[in-house]
């Protein structure tokens, strides 16, 4: 295990950003969400400027389905095109392995987030808006909506995880030790997770290269053996903590108006619901559990 550090420890020179960095939108998703996905592919075509593509991960024996959207602006890709070739599929059930490290066996929640840090560290563009199949754009988007001053915006909601969110405080608790942090203090905690998150590719990297400097081996082993994990919350931490949000945009604006609740959205609770959109909000979310 290598030597912990306090959160000081990270670089807090911040970089001179690109003016208008590139942008592109990246979602993990599969066949049962296929009608979902095609309703957000519209929305970024008609709302995102016209050199942003959009990239869909999807499981191999969901590609075909999906070969439809392929095009100038939109590229589909396999999770195994992403992920590193230890991990596969175990064949009878909906799980995966990493050979290099069989136990436990990936989840595929867990299989999602390693897949959207494996892509976002493997994208060309600075800036990536990572957004998931029930989320749909309403309005015009530059790239200056996502990445202001040309540093990509971090949703952080000051105090927003208590103890009556437990499993965020897990998640903290892991981003904490993955990074080499000491314990996070007692709550409350900022939350960092949104329907919608903007992340800098190359805090992505450094933070992967961190996480293999404290477990020594593969970030993708490091996070993989975690049975409690967010992505968003690693990030977070690492870019607000670690760094000093030296290189980054902090706001407690998610840019989504969500719907979160189990219980379905009828058609006589949708316009008001829809008419509580923020005059902030780009884009809303209504859970496909919904």
């Amino acid at each position: 295990m290598a030597e912990r550090h306090s959160a000081s420890t990270g670089s807090t020179e911040p970089r001179q950003p690109p003016a208008e960095p590139q942008i592109v939108v990246v979602t993990p998703t599969y066949a049962p969400d296929l009608e979902l996905f095609g309703d957000l592919h519209e929305s970024v075509l008609r709302w995102f400027p016209a050199d942003v593509r959009h990239v869909a991960v999807v499981n191999e024996t969901d590609l075909p389905v999906f070969r439809r959207f392929q095009g100038p602006r939109c590229l589909v890709v396999g999770v195994l095109d992403v992920l590193p070739r230890s991990v596969v599929t175990l064949p009878f059930t909906k799980l995966w392995m990493n050979l290099r490290r069989p136990w436990p066996p990936l989840r595929g929640w867990i299989i999602q987030q390693l897949v959207k840090l494996s892509i976002a560290d493997q994208m060309s563009e600075q800036v990536i808006v990572m957004a998931d199949s029930d989320l749909v754009f309403i309005r015009p988007v530059t790239v200056a909506t996502f990445a202001p001053g040309g540093r990509a915006r971090l949703y952080r909601m000051d105090e927003g995880v208590g103890d009556l969110l437990p499993r965020h405080l897990r998640w903290h608790a892991v981003a904490h030790d993955l990074l080499g942090l000491p314990p996070a203090p007692p709550p409350p905690l900022p939350d960092y997770v949104s329907s919608l998150n903007t992340w800098d590719r190359d805090v992505v990297n450094r933070m992967l290269r961190r996480v293999e400097e404290v477990t020594s081996g593969r970030w993708l082993e490091g996070v993989g053996k975690e049975l409690h994990f967010s992505e968003w919350t690693l990030y977070g931490v690492y870019a607000d903590q670690f760094e000093r949000a030296a290189y980054v945009t902090l706001t407690p604006e998610s840019l989504c108006h969500s719907y979160w609740d189990n219980v379905p959205l009828t058609d006589e609770r949708a316009p008001a619901w829809l008419s509580a959109v923020g005059p902030h909000d780009v884009a809303y979310m209504i859970s496909a559990k919904s």
